[in-house]
């Protein structure tokens, strides 16, 4: 029976030295620079580096902190963070008013641009051209000298050669296209007489009169103007 029971301890004996050899090899009191290395390496692993706060994160608490930071009046002021989004509702606001109806000034000479001797007329030189050529086609000489003269005042207004207003008239182009093209003001001064007789006086158009005018307009796009004079 001794014999049974030295066998079992032998065992566990042995096990208790070789633990007591172990824990030997461990220091359980490290120096400073072993305790930095270890804290570096338990901080590296991935469960800490998930739990880091990213860039966002830290950016976002940078803002929230400075908004706190800022007082306006005394305990009973209104909130900083209010404050913010009012001033940032009005900018919206102010932006949305010129996005949808443009800058008042810009409107102003936008439908000053539209009247065109008189008359409300959106189109381009271009798009009058066109309407002239093609009232001309169908003989209908009438509507292509109006819509001829108005493509060559509309020409020069497109270049900046001249400055038309709803109160400019036929004769008043004419003066101030001679002096933007001194080459062409005989014949401005002929085809405001021109307009004025076949659109207000009723007189008969003629196939003739509309060629001098097409004429007149091919010459107007190929001319150089001498802006100092059209400055006057």
């Amino acid at each position: 029976m001794t014999l049974t029971i030295l066998t079992s301890i032998a065992p566990t004996a042995l096990f208790y030295q070789l633990a007591q050899a172990v824990f030997r090899e461990v220091p359980v009191n490290p120096d400073s620079d072993q305790a930095t290395d270890w804290l570096i390496n338990e901080l590296s692993k991935p469960s800490y580096q998930a739990a880091k706060p990213t860039l966002f994160d830290r950016i976002s608490k940078a803002f929230s902190d400075w908004l706190g930071s800022l007082t306006i009046g005394g305990s009973n002021a209104i909130p900083t963070v209010a404050l913010v989004i009012l001033i940032a509702l009005i900018v919206i606001a102010i932006i949305a008013a010129i996005i949808v109806y443009g800058l008042p000034r810009l409107n102003r000479k936008s439908r000053s641009d539209d009247i065109l001797f008189g008359e409300s007329d959106r189109r381009t030189a271009a798009q009058l051209r066109e309407a002239a050529e093609k009232a001309a086609a169908r003989d209908d000489y009438e509507s292509a000298i109006a819509d001829m003269f108005r493509a060559i005042a509309r020409g020069l207004s497109e270049r900046t050669l001249i400055t038309m207003t709803p109160g400019t008239t036929a004769h008043g182009f004419a003066l101030r296209a001679g002096h933007a093209l001194p080459e062409c003001a005989a014949e401005f001064a002929t085809s405001a007489d021109t307009f004025d007789l076949v659109r207000y006086m009723r007189k008969p158009a003629s196939r003739e009169q509309y060629e001098e005018l097409r004429s007149l307009e091919l010459r107007v796009r190929a001319a150089r103007p001498i802006l100092a004079e059209a400055a006057l």
